[in-house]
């Protein structure tokens, strides 16, 4: 069955070619642009478009177009998102690759490491080979790493106040500090000597 801006049943080569012109003259259009351009009467072109329904099928082009350049947007749309898709998959695979070449180096080193008896590199670079390739291959699985935090009171920034903890450690008590001591047993020979002083 024919669309309705395509050629209807029992519509003349004539009319369906005045029909089309009317089309595709655009939002401009007028029966007496399409008469005078095909040397006809308008009163003709005005007949044509009754029986035909012009009206009618101009709408009917305008919904089909619209249809046509939304599906050509959605495929272009799908497109783009298989190509992105493909390209994702590509770099989880390639981290994933790369995180597998990564543990093997970071043997290697390590073995290499342990056979010498004087030591090249140091340890803290096979740690930070092991931990890319920890990091790269949670990447590629798509799993977050787990961080743990530690943190100060409240939540806040761990402070080391250096002063302060080697006083406690080896100096006098800090302001308003309370220090628990056990009494130390004071020998029976100075017992009654009063030798043994308290502060």
């Amino acid at each position: 069955m024919a669309l309705a801006f395509e050629q209807q049943p029992k519509e003349s080569d004539k009319a369906f070619a005045a029909f089309s012109l009317y089309l595709s003259q655009g939002p401009e259009r007028s029966l007496a642009k399409v008469a005078q351009k095909l040397g006809r009467s308008k009163v003709l072109m005005e007949k044509w478009s009754r029986k035909f329904d012009w009206g009618a099928r101009v709408a009917a082009y305008g919904a089909h177009m619209a249809l046509v350049e939304r599906e050509a947007a959605e495929a272009m749309t799908r497109e783009k998102g298989v190509d992105w898709a493909k390209r994702y998959q590509e770099l989880r695979e390639a981290e994933w690759k790369e995180r597998w070449e990564l543990v093997a180096f970071a043997a290697e080193v390590r073995r290499r490491w342990m056979a010498r008896a004087e030591r090249c590199g140091t340890l803290e670079g096979y740690a930070r080979l092991l931990e890319l390739a920890s990091k790269l291959g949670h990447s590629a699985c798509e799993k977050p790493m787990e961080r743990a935090e530690v943190t100060g009171p409240d939540g806040g920034p761990i402070r080391v106040e250096v002063q302060a903890a080697l006083k406690k450690i080896y100096g006098k008590p800090l302001p308003g500090e309370v220090v628990d001591v056990e009494a130390a047993p004071v020998p029976a020979a100075l017992a009654g000597t009063g030798e043994a002083k308290h502060d």
